[in-house]
């Protein structure tokens, strides 16, 4: 078979045809364009995202692995294969890919015009409009004369004109799409810092787009008179589309109501407005990139129809076609050409003229509008961000043969440069203190129940709200203090464009969304208005929107802020229709692992199977049954002190199950095992006292309230008859339960079911074999010893009762750390002490020291570092023919360790329900069983 033929060196490319007919037919599927452009748009999207998983740990934006991965595919790198470049991007193929990529940027163009709300900008306060007029001005004086030195030494000959405009806004330009997401990466977008940057950034997105059809109408022709004409003609353009267009798209958006489908032909018309926009645009000669633009900025923001426009095109946009025009930006920047001692002294001007006109101009004028120094050199550098707008003009410039090869390059250099230092400065000099003072009430159970119980309450989706209604109105009580409710709508910051849109709407007037002009239509805040309407609970909703690998942060900070009782967390898998737990997936899972280890108040993780179902728990007349299985220890007390506020409802039976072992054994089972001997090395006096406290006031106020307060005590002597009990006990509403109950695991560890952070019992009441019906609430009450908060550094506070002394004497383990010897006759005297001490704001350390009658023998625990709240590593020190260290690791939930004397001077860890193998011999501590709590 004849294939495709190629033209003569030098003659002009013939086009491509779009399909071939196989390779079986002799044909190279390269030489046309549709396999072709399959292959690149493979090749870059795989490199891009490639490089962006490489830069992910510096926190760079993925437009810099973007710009850097076009810039190695071109002839700066790949490209200096003409191999490479002629097999992968031949200049046949250069059309079809630039006409992609540019198709794609009309789009994208259309979305950033979605991000910038108009009105806001014309709220800009006086502060924000000096900072993007200094961020303009002084950077675009710099850029003229830039453009001098540059006309005189590589770009000779060139029109000054449109070179002069172009260089200007190439140094003034802020990428505000770039500016809000490193803003959002660093938590920084609600504080006075990001409100100021992002206001600033719209101003000035909006001047440089004005200032590029400067340029665009005075390099696209000789003539003054024809740059008029197609100035007043795009201004022509821009009243049509307010006067003309707007309005339509008003009349779709407002035939869109919120929860129905927006119609397939809205849809058609708007991306088809779109496209006529750019043809307009590019017939009057301002470029097709206008038109979208536009179109995109007089899109009404209220209502579903814009997000649901983004939500239809934003993936293909960005995800394929995007990537494409940065490709074809690379194929155009050859770095090779920047050679000379004149070339990079012109680069080091470019930069350090694009540095300082920004930076000096927003620092002078924010310093003198009283910004503190640091925030304003901040603030300097954040302006100072450049993107993919950058890279348009760029384009522009070089396309209409105002920039030479070099001066392209260099120009490119400078934008990649001057974002990439835009994070780890920004990191370096602006650390906002998260210092907050100290307050009392951390937890539920306390003295004073006359304060108000502040309860953060946090949700994923519309789903989560009426069960979690109902669990706060089952808390709000009737006898004591008032109840406040700050409700966090949890929102995770993707890499989609529409994240950012969504940002700008929930930080119109900072974190809470409660006071911003309220959208009918929103259903979150119809909801908790009406009940608080209904209920005597203030509500504040929220909103947190943060990478879900660091929104823990966002909600311990918020609750020591706003001086939480008690955390709500959503669980991380929901019910299937079928009654199986089905899961969110492993970041949901980490969020509130992390959170239960930063939590600076008492944590409850909720398991919703519909609680309430759709009846609410204000009617009095309403049968709610509660039960909290008390085993013992802090978290069950907690989970007690939660279950004796809900008895105050009138519409809620409260039923307490206490389990007790037969005397003389425990509730953890299986450590009287034959030829055993139990010495509890640390006992929970604390902790007993405390138990018998609370059951004491517990009965106290059942006596008064038999009708709806039952206490039942239950003599159990196995794991199974505890599981036979709680199962009886399953067509509850909820159950409140401790954390970390001081019993052995009611499931099996291995099972794919049990999760650590819910503890031995609370992981059974939450698995599908349990209960299809009853939810359940696990508890971990607020230990400031034990759960580790560095998020917040508190301020000294005089209130004695404020202050948390750490006793050197303080045991880690709070619920339960045995010994056990392997017989009588290995342990004739045992001398055994623990002592633990706070490190602040990762490691615990303490000592578990034994000593046997072995000779010359000692081994103890030396250190112990807590990992994510997940895993531990012990350091394991002891004498016998000198002193050696080992590192082993645990994972967090009750589990059994055995220490395995080999003989020869090391010791072995074996984690006795993951390897069942025998040790040779025990010596000393042979066996260790630990019911750990957040941070033991």
């Amino acid at each position: 078979m004849a294939t495709q033929q190629h033209p003569p060196p030098g003659a002009c490319p013939a086009p491509m045809k779009a399909t071939s007919n196989g390779s079986f037919q002799g044909e190279n599927p390269l030489d046309y364009a549709l396999p072709l452009i399959i292959l690149q748009i493979c090749l870059v999207v795989v490199f891009t995202r490639f490089l962006a998983f490489l830069l992910k740990p510096l926190r760079q934006p993925r437009v810099i692995a973007e710009i850097i991965g076009g810039v190695l595919l071109g002839p700066s790198a790949l490209g200096r294969s003409e191999r490479f470049l002629n097999t992968v991007f031949p200049k046949k193929s250069m059309t079809v890919l630039e006409t992609l990529a540019n198709i794609g940027l009309l789009f994208f163009l259309f979305l950033v015009g979605l991000e910038l709300d108009i009105k806001s900008i014309l709220r800009t306060g006086k502060k924000s409009l000096g900072i993007a007029l200094a961020g303009i001005t002084l950077p675009f004086a710099l850029g003229i004369g830039t453009s001098f030195v540059l006309r005189s030494t590589v770009l000779k000959g060139a029109n000054q004109a449109p070179l002069l405009v172009f260089m200007g806004v190439s140094l003034s330009i802020t990428a505000f799409p770039v500016l809000a997401r490193i803003l959002a990466e660093l938590k920084l977008l609600t504080t006075d810092l990001g409100r100021i940057a992002m206001s600033a950034a719209a101003v000035n997105d909006v001047a440089a787009w004005v200032l590029l059809a400067l340029a665009i109408a005075l390099s696209s022709s000789s003539s003054s008179l024809i740059a008029v004409w197609v100035l007043l003609s795009g201004t022509a353009f821009v009243l049509f589309a307010v006067f003309v267009i707007r309005p339509v798209l008003s009349l779709m958006a407002r035939r869109s109501p919120e929860g129905e489908p927006v119609k397939e032909l809205y849809v058609c018309i708007t991306l088809s407005m779109v496209l006529a926009a750019s043809f307009v645009t590019d017939t009057i000669g301002i470029h097709a990139l206008f038109g979208a633009f536009v179109v995109g900025i007089i899109m009404p923001k209220e209502g579903p129809f814009a997000g649901v426009l983004i939500e239809k095109i934003e993936d293909l946009v960005s995800g394929l076609f995007l990537p494409l025009y940065f490709a074809a930006s690379g194929l155009k920047t050859n770095v090779a050409t920047i050679r000379g001692a004149t070339s990079w002294g012109l680069l080091l001007l470019v930069i350090l003229n694009a540095c300082f006109g920004k930076i000096v101009g927003t620092v002078v004028v924010a310093w003198s509008c009283k910004v503190p120094l640091r925030e304003s050199l901040a603030l300097g550098f954040i302006m100072n961000t450049k993107g993919l707008v950058e890279l348009i003009v760029l384009n522009i410039g070089k396309d209409r043969k105002v920039l030479n090869d070099q001066t392209f390059a260099i120009l490119v250099l400078m934008a990649l440069f001057t974002t990439f230092i835009t994070t780890p400065i920004l990191m370096a000099i602006y650390k906002p203190a998260r210092k907050g003072a100290s307050y009392k009430h951390r937890k539920i159970q306390r003295k004073d129940t006359e304060t108000e119980f502040r309860i953060l309450a946090c949700f994923h989706s519309t789903r989560n709200i009426p069960s979690l209604i109902n669990l706060v109105e089952s808390s709000r009580g009737r006898k004591r203090g008032k109840l406040c409710l700050y409700a966090m709508h949890l929102m995770e910051l993707s890499e989609r464009s529409s994240a950012i849109a969504m940002v700008q709407k929930a930080r119109n007037n900072g974190l809470p969304f409660w006071d911003k002009k309220r959208d009918d239509r929103d259903y979150i805040v119809i909801a908790f208005e009406a009940y608080q309407q209904l209920s005597s609970v203030t509500v504040r909703p929220m909103t947190a929107i943060s990478a879900l690998s660091s929104i823990h942060e966002d909600i311990c900070t918020s609750a020591h802020r706003k001086r939480a009782a008690l955390i709500l967390l959503p669980f991380h898998k929901h019910q299937r229709l079928d009654g199986a737990m089905e899961s969110l997936g492993h970041t949901f899972h980490l969020v509130n692992r992390r959170a239960l280890q930063h939590a600076p108040c008492s944590v409850g993780i909720f398991v919703d199977r519909g609680l309430g179902g759709t009846t609410q728990v204000v009617a009095s007349e309403v049968s709610y049954s509660v039960v909290v299985p008390f085993f013992g220890g802090p978290d069950d007390c907690e989970a007690l002190a939660y279950g004796m506020r809900m008895a105050e409802h009138p519409g809620i039976k409260l039923t307490v199950v206490k389990f007790v072992a037969p005397k003389g054994t425990s509730l953890t089972f299986g450590s009287d095992a034959p030829g055993v001997i139990s010495i509890d090395l640390l006992r929970g006096d604390n902790d007993q006292v405390g138990d018998d406290a609370i059951i004491s006031d517990f009965k106290s106020i059942a006596s008064k309230n038999q009708e709806s307060i039952t206490l039942e005590e239950r003599l159990v002597e196995s794991s199974q008859e505890i599981a036979g009990v709680l199962k009886s006990m399953n067509k509850c509403n909820l159950f409140l339960v401790g954390r970390m109950a001081p019993t052995a695991p009611l499931m099996d560890t291995k099972s794919a079911e049990y999760c650590s952070e819910l503890g031995p019992v609370g992981c059974f009441l939450a698995s599908s074999e349990f209960s299809t019906t009853a939810s359940v609430v696990v508890m971990q009450q607020y230990n400031p010893t034990l759960n580790l908060h560095p998020l917040v550094e508190e301020e000294e506070s005089d209130d004695a009762n404020e202050k948390t002394e750490l006793n050197p004497k303080l045991l880690i383990c709070s619920n339960l750390i045995r010994a056990f010897a392997h017989s009588p006759s290995t342990l004739q005297a045992l001398k055994s002490h623990a002592f633990g001490v706070y490190f602040p704001p990762r490691h615990l350390y303490f000592h578990l020291h034994t000593q046997s009658l072995a000779p010359q023998r000692v081994i103890y625990l030396e250190e112990l570092k807590l990992y994510d709240g997940m895993r531990f590593d012990f350091t394991l020190a002891g004498k016998a023919k000198g002193m050696f260290l080992l590192e082993i690791q645990m994972i967090v939930g009750y589990g059994v360790l055995r220490v395995h004397d080999r003989g020869d001077g090391a010791i072995s860890f074996l984690k006795a329900n993951v390897d069942g193998r025998a040790p040779a011999r025990f010596y000393n501590i042979s066996r260790v069983g630990v019911a750990p709590r957040g941070g033991c």
